[in-house]
C-alpha cells in the first residue's frame, strides 16, 4: 500500500441459508446475528422466502423488517434445487430446449431482482445450467445469452447487479467462459460476477487468489468453502486444500465491500454447528492475511480461538 491509497476495509462475512435449511428462516437469520455474521446468503426456496408462493410482497417486507433489527446485509441467491420442478434439479434452465420453460428460469430472475431490490440486497446471484443432452455448444450460448437480456433489464431498473456464478458442470463453468457471456452480451453494466473460492480451487487454471485478483472488476458476491483439485465437493474449512490468508487478503486488496458467504449446502443436518465453526475460522484466516498485509486493518477477535485455518477444524 502506497502512502496515498486508503487502507483496505474489513471483509464481510456471511452464510447461506441453503446450508441452513432445517431452521425457519427468522430462526436462521438471528443464528447468524448472535454468532456475529455481518449478512446472510439468501436463497429462494419453498422454506425460505419462497418465491412462488402468495403474498410474496407481504413476506419480504417482513424479512427486510427482520434483517434491519438484527442488522444483516443479505445477497439473494437463486440456486434452490427443486423451486421450479419437484423432479429435475435446479430445472429448468436457462438452457432448456422448451422456451416455455426457458422463460419460466427468467421469470424467477425477475421476480428474485425485485425481491433483492425490496430488501436492500447488494447482488442477485444466478448460473447458467447444464448443457441439455442433444443440445450444441452454439445453440447453449446463443439460448443464454437471450435469456438473460430480460433479467438484465430488471437488474438495470431496480438498481441491483446480477452477479453470475462460473459453476463446475455447467455451461459456463469458469471465468474464461464468464468473459464469454459479458462480451457476447455487449459487457453490460449490471452484469457482474459471482466468485465461488471452492471453485476456483476445483478446476481454475490459476490459484484461487490469483483468481480473486483477476475476477476484481466485475466481482459482486463471493462465495466460500474448502474444496480439493478436481472434485467438486463443497467441504467444511480445514478439510480441504486451499490456503485461505492468501485468498483473504487478496478479496481485501480489491476493496470488494459485498458479503463473503459460507456456502455449504451440504451440511444442513449440523448448520447451526458448521456456522458456529466457520467465522472464526474466517476471522483468524483475515487476521493472520493483515498480519501479512501493512496497512491492513485489524479483524475482530474469533468467538472460538480453537477454530484455526491451519488443519483440520471440522466440527
Amino acid at each position: 500500500m502506497t502512502a496515498h491509497e486508503p487502507p483496505a476495509l474489513p471483509l464481510r462475512f456471511g452464510y447461506g441459508t441453503n446450508g441452513l435449511t432445517d431452521l425457519r428462516l427468522d430462526d436462521a437469520l438471528g443464528l447468524l446475528a448472535d454468532l456475529g455474521y455481518d449478512g446472510v446468503g439468501l436463497t429462494l426456496d419453498h422454506m425460505h422466502l419462497d418465491p412462488l408462493a402468495p403474498d410474496l410482497a407481504a413476506r419480504t417486507r417482513h424479512v427486510a423488517r427482520r434483517l434491519d433489527e438484527l442488522g444483516l446485509g443479505v445477497t439473494v441467491e437463486t440456486g434452490a434445487r427443486y423451486v421450479l420442478d419437484p423432479r429435475r434439479k435446479h430445472g429448468p434452465s436457462l438452457l432448456d430446449p422448451d422456451p416455455d420453460d426457458r422463460a419460466r428460469r427468467v421469470g424467477l430472475l425477475v421476480r428474485a431482482v425485485r425481491v433483492a431490490a425490496d430488501l436492500g440486497a447488494h447482488a442477485v446471484h444466478c448460473f447458467s445450467g447444464t448443457v441439455p443432452d442433444a443440445t450444441d455448444e452454439d445453440t447453449a450460448w446463443k439460448r443464454l445469452t437471450d435469456a438473460f437480456e430480460p433479467v438484465l433489464d430488471a437488474a438495470s431498473e431496480a438498481g441491483v447487479p446480477l452477479a453470475v456464478e462460473p459453476e463446475p458442470g455447467h455451461l459456463l463453468a469458469t471465468l474464461a467462459d464468464f468473459h464469454h457471456l459479458r462480451h457476447a452480451l455487449g459487457d453490460p453494466e449490471p452484469l457482474g460476477l459471482t466468485l465461488d473460492i471452492g471453485h476456483c480451487q476445483c478446476l481454475e487454471p490459476l490459484a484461487p487468489a490469483d483468481c480473486v485478483r483477476e475476477a476484481a472488476p466485475w466481482l459482486r458476491h463471493v462465495q466460500i468453502e474448502d474444496m480439493r483439485r478436481g472434485v467438486h465437493e463443497h467441504l467444511p474449512f480445514g478439510d480441504g486444500e486451499i490456503d485461505f490468508p492468501p485468498v483473504l487478503a487478496a478479496l481485501a486488496a480489491t476493496g470488494y465491500q459485498g458479503l463473503t458467504v459460507v456456502e455449504l449446502p451440504r451440511h444442513s443436518h449440523a448448520g447451526p454447528r458448521f456456522a458456529a465453526h466457520s467465522l472464526p475460522y474466517l476471522r483468524r484466516a483475515a487476521r493472520l492475511a493483515a498480519e501479512r498485509t501493512p496497512g491492513t486493518p485489524p479483524v475482530p477477535a474469533p468467538g472460538d480461538p480453537s477454530a484455526t485455518p491451519e488443519g483440520s477444524s471440522t466440527p
